[in-house]
């Protein structure tokens, strides 16, 4: 696994600070924003793209696509797993996002407007469109096997596992990369979260802004980062000796088709993704040690992931540990699915549940076990990774202990 993210720029660091409660929230750098209703992000800190992409590289490529190559060289490192051209041909990439290039749009539509049109760069449709991020990674890696990029919102970065074990199964690849990336911290997008009333505006406290389940949320932090797994067949992975984290044991993915924005409020097409997930995996309710919640800080989201997984679980779901690292790393968008299966495998590899930081004053309605402020010692066999993305895409992964 390899990860950047507004903690760390690598994995181990990114996971101690989780378990540490660390936040990664700050005041917006990316762009000013003195004077704007939110000026507070998770950005991700002191990368630099040229320590990944030499120079000509990196000034033709777009910063989701430069988080996505510098996570995937790590995971690849750590799989130990060496691309040549015996196996090139079977190795994949499913790298998905959910809203693309979006700071280049921005800034290229700035030069258009300010300077014309023969300052636009000639890379710019190459850097921004959502396929690239997967197609460089392949690129940089030398991996010649299906490459392939899936837009699910939010859910993006979970899914991503998911298409990455359909393609093995299927006997397509022998081993993938997969997960998410996204780079989004813009004026334009930020003032469409804020217009919408989705953000936090606690700007004077932004280590405290994001506190899914708390009863004084008041909106998500907008972040960015990218998390990249290597998932093989459990037949290679025993002929080259690798070491796994975790198995993806199943998945599954259901639609609110509700609205464009908000949940469901009920939770039940949330909740039947977490029981196909565990059909899917041959598992049930009281087989899960710990959920990864989508956990996004907002009233409307926390509220209906709790009655989905009450729902789902029944009465297992008050012996369940429940924990949002949204709360530290803020909403990585189509990264952040690809966080909690980290969060899953690490916590089943260490035996610890990261924390929910600031839950101070639980909501009523959210009334589960959320592992609060501190992190806790746990031995999950299986674990649940949620995500619900805009226009209600429900994408649930299943990990179980190896």
């Amino acid at each position: 696994m390899g990860a950047v993210t507004p903690v760390a720029n690598d994995r181990e660091n990114t996971w101690k600070a989780l378990c540490a409660g660390q936040s990664g929230i700050r005041a917006i750098s990316r762009f000013d924003a003195s004077g704007q209703p939110v000026r507070i992000a998770a950005e991700v800190r002191d990368f630099d793209p040229e320590s990944v992409l030499d120079h000509k590289r990196a000034r033709r490529s777009a910063r989701f696509s430069q988080l996505a190559v510098a996570a995937a060289r790590e995971a690849l490192a750590d799989s130990g797993l060496v691309i040549g051209p015996d196996n090139a041909t079977r190795v994949g990439v499913v790298v998905n996002t959910a809203v693309a290039g979006m700071g280049e749009i921005a800034g290229s539509t700035h030069v258009l407007a300010e300077a014309g049109s023969r300052k636009v760069s000639p890379y710019f449709v190459s850097s921004v469109i959502p396929n690239m991020p997967a197609c460089e990674v392949a690129m940089d890696l030398g991996a010649h096997g299906p490459v392939t990029t899936g837009a699910l919102a939010c859910a993006s970065g979970n899914y991503a596992l998911l298409e990455a074990r359909r393609l093995i199964l299927a006997g397509e690849a022998d081993v993938v990369l997969a997960g998410g990336t996204d780079s989004a911290i813009t004026p334009v997008m930020f003032a469409g979260l804020t217009n919408m009333g989705a953000l936090s505006t606690r700007n004077d406290d932004p280590e405290r802004a994001s506190r899914p389940f708390d009863a004084d949320r008041d909106g998500f932090v907008f972040g960015e980062g990218a998390v990249i797994h290597v998932l093989e067949s459990a037949e290679h992975a025993r002929a080259r000796g690798a070491r796994p984290y975790a198995a993806v044991a199943g998945g599954a993915l259901t639609s609110d088709a509700f609205h464009v924005s908000a949940p469901e409020p009920s939770g039940t097409y949330a909740q039947a993704a977490i029981r196909q997930a565990l059909r899917s995996a041959g598992l049930d309710a009281a087989d899960i040690g710990y959920i990864c919640a989508h956990g996004t800080s907002t009233r409307a989201n926390d509220r209906t992931e709790t009655r989905a997984i009450r729902a789902a679980l029944g009465r297992h779901a008050d012996h369940v540990p429940v924990s949002s690292p949204k709360s530290m790393v803020g909403h990585l968008i189509g990264a952040a699915g690809a966080l909690s299966v980290l969060t899953c495998a690490l916590a089943i590899r260490d035996g610890l549940l990261p924390p929910t930081i600031n839950l101070d004053t639980p909501d009523p309605e959210c009334d589960l076990d959320y592992v609060p402020n501190v992190a806790r010692p746990a031995r999950p066999s299986a674990a649940l990774a949620n995500a619900f993305g805009f226009g209600g895409q429900n994408c649930v992964v299943v990990l179980q202990a190896v």
